[in-house]
């Protein structure tokens, strides 16, 4: 799947993943390959993206906006 994570002035995240994991106020939660669509404001929590054969990308975040569509996340930042 495809996971973009982005501000209106940078991307910090474009790439494949094989999940990603975010809090809303639910609570903490995984989107895997083909999972239904999405959306969902993201609470002040560390974002988590697993990449094959890659490091984690971990980024701190206060806010986001989450939207997942025919594997394809794209993550708006508030900063």
């Amino acid at each position: 799947m495809r996971v973009k994570v982005y501000a209106p002035f940078k991307v910090y995240f474009d790439g494949e993943a094989k999940s990603m994991t975010a809090v809303n106020r639910v609570g903490p939660f995984d989107i895997l390959p083909q999972h239904h669509n999405f959306i969902s404001l993201l609470e002040p929590s560390e974002l988590v993206v697993r990449s094959e054969g890659k490091d984690d990308f971990k980024m701190k975040i206060n806010q986001a906006l989450m939207h997942v569509k025919a594997d394809i996340i794209r993550v708006f930042l508030d900063v």
